[in-house]
């Protein structure tokens, strides 16, 4: 589906039909992976523009939804949208790359690698600037007060946003391991593209990001560094799988300890069992007003779907993910 558009979200809300192309074509950008990349030059000069443009206004309260991808983040951010109040990007990593070009791990638009940390120390003065501009662009094109930013990696970066933008919210969006890892397996089988030369799937292209995981977060933490070769060495997309959700939701609990009611943790099989009671809870931690369209094709969309199978763990990580868990309300 292009732009995540389906019937229902056409009949329901119409008008907001034109906010997700203008969102799709001319401000996320084409990542590794996908088709269409052509259009990726002419996103770039647009944001060359943006980036020169005045302030018409400080751009304020954004919303991003960080957790593990393939927890239901895109679905999540598909529902928001439908709300007049926000306008959504869906991982728009060519925005980020034109604000601030080093933190591409995926290797969609330079060959150079990006790192998942970004701290305070990153947030320059220009990068302040660059991120007020493009947002502020976006909000005036598609004229909606706020933006919803789903950038699954973001959850490494929200230090760099709060130094950006000190009243962004957060939505921590959780899903149990079993069915994340599934899922990110099954992806690289349907989305995964390999030539004679380069390789592209979920571990970015030719395992760019899997790499910088490895050499970045896997080193710095405390358990998984003192297996580090072993770890290397896996080549099961669910284990690979297990090392980013295990890294993941550590590093979501800790922003969430830290930041307090900016960090809402969501579970998403609540979010699908029960969504009109979660979709309140997020709209009043995130300052919106009630929208009855966003509640209407929630319960048309978010259906509970069936649990995948567990698989054995690695030795060394069965009783950290099982304390993991329990942290996270799950129960394995």
């Amino acid at each position: 589906m292009i732009a995540q558009l389906d019937k229902a979200y056409i009949k329901i809300r119409p008008t907001k039909v034109i906010s997700r192309l203008i969102s799709y074509a001319l401000f996320e950008g084409r990542p590794a992976t996908t088709s269409g990349r052509w259009i990726n030059s002419l996103v770039f000069a647009f944001f060359a523009c943006y980036k020169n443009l005045p302030f018409f206004k400080k751009f304020k309260q954004p919303i991003y939804i960080i957790g593990t991808g393939r927890s239901g983040t895109t679905i999540l951010g598909v529902v928001l949208s439908m709300h007049k109040q926000i306008g959504f990007l869906n991982e728009p990593k060519a925005l980020w790359h034109a604000a601030y070009p080093y933190e591409d791990v995926i290797g969609s638009y330079t060959q150079n690698a990006g790192t998942f940390r970004l701290s305070e120390k990153q947030a320059t003065q220009n990068v302040i600037t660059n991120f007020q501009r493009l947002y502020g662009a976006y909000t005036c094109a598609i004229f909606t007060p706020r933006v919803l930013d789903k950038y699954p990696e973001a959850v490494y970066r929200v230090p760099f946003l709060k130094k950006i933008f000190s009243d962004a919210k957060f939505i921590f969006l959780v899903r149990n391991p079993w069915d994340t890892c599934h899922s990110i397996a099954n992806w690289s089988v349907r989305k995964g593209v390999e030539g004679s030369e380069v390789k592209e799937d979920w571990w970015g292209v030719n395992d760019l990001k899997w790499h910088i995981m490895l050499n970045e977060l896997v080193k710095e933490d405390e358990i998984l560094k003192l297996h580090f070769e072993q770890i290397q060495s896996f080549t099961d997309d669910k284990y690979r799988a297990l090392i980013e959700w295990y890294l993941c939701m550590k590093e979501g609990l800790k922003v969430k300890e830290k930041y307090g009611s900016d960090v809402l943790l969501v579970k998403y099989e609540d979010l699908t069992s029960n969504p009109t009671q979660i979709l309140n809870d997020i709209a009043q931690a995130c300052q919106l007003k009630t929208d009855p369209a966003m509640f209407t094709y929630a319960e048309k969309v978010l259906n509970p779907a069936p649990h995948k199978t567990a698989f054995d763990l690695p030795e060394f990580l069965k009783i950290p993910v099982q304390q993991l868990c329990l942290q996270l309300g799950y129960n394995i």
